[in-house]
């Protein structure tokens, strides 16, 4: 799931902005006085700087789980699958790396489309916020995969490839397949697919009700990024699941918590020697 696509993030931006500057210099200054989000540059710096410490470690750690035995292999009985996630287990093996291509290069796509914004004057004027929020979205969805309770440091759910006895046993037995539980494929897809749709919807609330058909279009890469992961014998239907909805929701709440022209509310990682996760801090002026 975890890629470092930021530095071509930036590159890439920076080369839309300047082209697009050119093209369309007329409309440049358009709207200039709205502006939905509010970015504290040394808040949101700081959170991408953690967030990229703290995925450099969490990647360590899942990276190095143990070996799958070949004890663990023959003790798996399908019949312990549930019925909604023994979907998974009726997929053409001879197919999976040919899902697993077309995971890679949908989220390849699908992490540059908040880009496509930029496209939009209205939106193009704050392009350094709208960066600098999309990389704080990554951050939080990364590290929330990485150490949520139900993330991949904390579950050793095996992955459905492990049930198909046609492939071969050295891919059956490799420790990645101990993350299946929850599918960072997905999570990233939504992510990015529905923080495309709610910047679009916040410079756009003339959108009115129309806004859902939107977010609606937004499901799509995600649906799609599901199907892959499933073809590749990946995941379950349930992990699957569950990184569409921690993905929709990072995508969603964290441009939304920057609308809040507040300085008592703050949105950041937390990290101690007892625990690491997202911390929400608010402190409402209940005397103004």
């Amino acid at each position: 799931m975890i890629k470092n696509y930021r530095l071509k993030f930036i590159i890439l931006a920076f080369i839309c902005i300047c082209s697009i500057k050119q093209v369309y210099p007329q409309f440049y200054d358009k709207d200039t006085l709205f502006h939905p989000y509010h970015v504290n540059y040394w808040v949101t710096g700081g959170i991408i700087a953690g967030g990229l410490t703290l995925e450099s470690i969490g990647v360590a750690w899942i990276s190095n789980k143990s070996q799958i035995s070949i004890g663990e292999l023959q003790n798996l009985d399908r019949k312990d699958i549930s019925p909604i996630d023994s979907w998974a287990l009726n997929f053409d093996p001879s197919k999976r790396s040919k899902f697993e291509k077309l995971s890679s290069q949908l989220q390849t796509v699908i992490a540059f489309l908040p880009f496509v914004t930029l496209i939009d004057p209205t939106i193009r004027k704050d392009w350094l916020d709208i960066l600098l929020i999309y990389a704080q979205t990554q951050a939080i969805t990364n590290n929330f995969y990485l150490y949520s309770p139900f993330g991949a440091t904390f579950q050793n759910r095996l992955r459905p490839v492990v049930y198909y006895t046609a492939v071969d046993t050295g891919k059956r037995t490799e420790p990645n397949n101990r993350n299946s539980l929850y599918s960072g494929h997905v999570a990233a897809v939504a992510e990015a697919s529905f923080f495309t749709a709610k910047i679009f919807c916040d410079y756009h609330p003339e959108l009115g009700m129309n806004k859902y058909l939107v977010y609606g279009a937004a499901a799509i890469p995600p649906l799609l990024m599901s199907y892959f992961r499933l073809g590749a014998l990946a995941h379950f239907p349930t992990d699957i699941m569950v990184g569409f909805g921690v993905g929709a929701l990072c995508g969603i709440l964290v441009p939304e918590f920057h609308r809040f022209q507040d300085n008592n509310i703050s949105l950041g990682l937390y990290s101690s020697s007892e625990a690491t996760g997202i911390a929400i801090k608010w402190q409402p002026n209940l005397f103004k």
